[in-house]
């Protein structure tokens, strides 16, 4: 089990570089290609693919087998990453990107169902932390390394170095997941798919989590196309330093990796979930008045803390409410958190533009910290 969370755990890694890749350079992309930084920042609502792609997904790695999905998924990102180092038109970029969504999108929820079909569910937040410093580690050092490598020589360079690092995951794919034990293969006939979806639906906690996850994509991730740009309206222009900003939401997720035995022992899990979306509130707050680059990174760090606090809660309730379907779980509460995240860029853009951004984070804040204390009175805790 070890062996194969070390190598699943790599995989979301390089997997998760492309995932904030954009963002630090939307204002050299808006330039190079003739948009504006609105409409260039649209790459991230693109990216919802990731989620939309999981109804599909799920079901596919439940007939089919979560390795081989995997595989086929690193495959195609690294073709789709070569390719946006060659786009020609802002139409091109996006829909590059929308394939990169699709192809990230079978990483990290079939590696977390391959994960928790090996892990006991009284494990299980732990093993699921660690697979997420894979994953969060991948989305600080891409955020990170595109503004330096933009700056350096050309956001183009940034789409090049992802699909190297994308070719050796998938050559360790397929030699570290060749003895990934089978579980039982489900139909993936329509008809088959529509009941297993409605049975899971069915489930309280399932509902309870889904909601949860799409409120929390809506309401915090369409800040982090318009770092960059709200920098450049505060005088700052270098991609770099927006890069280190997105880049310390990571490294907040990755406090939260390291720390989470520590977190359950002293709050509960109930309490972690509460105090997450308090932490991601306050962020919000500070961010939302424009403070200097520096505190803007402090305030991104806590947002990481808190919402993985909040979320990777939520995840041990998925995969464990419907067990013997696991990926179409996993899936489909993937997918509900890339709709609300999908939607946030477009809808943060227009409060931007209307209300301002101090009004706007400060909805999104109180929003936050409502969502964390009630998803986690609804939940019922899973038996361990």
């Amino acid at each position: 089990m070890n062996r194969t969370l070390n190598v699943v755990s790599f995989l979301t890694f390089a997997s998760a570089l492309s995932v904030r890749a954009v963002d630090p350079v939307i204002p050299q992309i808006a330039t190079d290609l003739g948009v504006t930084p609105t409409t260039a920042a649209m790459l991230a609502a693109g990216f919802a693919a990731y989620g939309l792609a999981q109804p599909l997904l799920g079901p596919v790695a439940d007939a089919l087998g979560k390795a081989r999905v995997m595989i086929a998924c690193l495959a195609l990102l690294a073709a789709v990453s070569f390719l946006s180092a060659l786009a020609t038109s802002f139409s091109q970029l996006l829909v590059l990107r929308i394939l990169t969504g699709v192809a990230c999108g079978g990483s990290f929820p079939i590696g977390m169902a391959m994960i928790s079909d090996l892990v006991p569910v009284a494990q299980r937040q732990v093993a699921i932390g660690r697979l997420l410093a894979g994953t969060i580690s991948g989305n600080l050092l891409g955020a990170a390394a595109a503004g330096v490598v933009a700056d350096a020589i050309h956001w183009r360079g940034t789409f090049v170095l992802l699909g190297v690092i994308t070719l050796a995951a998938l050559v360790l794919s397929i030699l570290g997941l060749r003895h990934v034990p089978a579980t039982e293969r489900h139909p993936l006939h329509i008809g088959a798919v529509a009941r297993r979806y409605r049975e899971i639906l069915r489930i309280h906690n399932a509902r309870i989590c889904y909601a949860t996850v799409a409120l929390e994509g809506f309401f915090l991730f369409g800040i982090f196309p318009y770092v960059a740009v709200l920098l450049l309206a505060g005088g700052e222009p270098r991609a770099s330093i927006a890069g280190l900003v997105v880049a310390a939401f990571a490294v907040g997720g990755m406090v939260y990796s390291l720390s989470v035995r520590q977190l359950l022992n002293w709050f509960g899990q109930k309490r972690v979930m509460m105090v997450g979306g308090g932490l991601v509130a306050l962020g919000l707050l500070v961010v939302a008045f424009g403070p200097s680059w520096l505190v803007q990174a402090l305030a991104f760090a806590v947002m990481g803390c808190g919402f993985y606090m909040l979320h990777a809660s939520i995840q041990v309730y998925v995969t464990e409410f419907a067990p013997a379907t696991r990926s179409s779980a996993v899936a489909f509460h993937t997918f509900s958190f890339f709709v609300g995240g999908g939607l946030s860029p477009i809808v943060y853009g227009l409060g931007i533009e209307t209300l301002g951004p101090a009004a706007t984070l400060t909805i999104a804040a109180v929003a936050m910290a409502i969502v964390g204390v009630v998803s986690a009175q609804l939940l019922v805790k899973p038996k361990i």
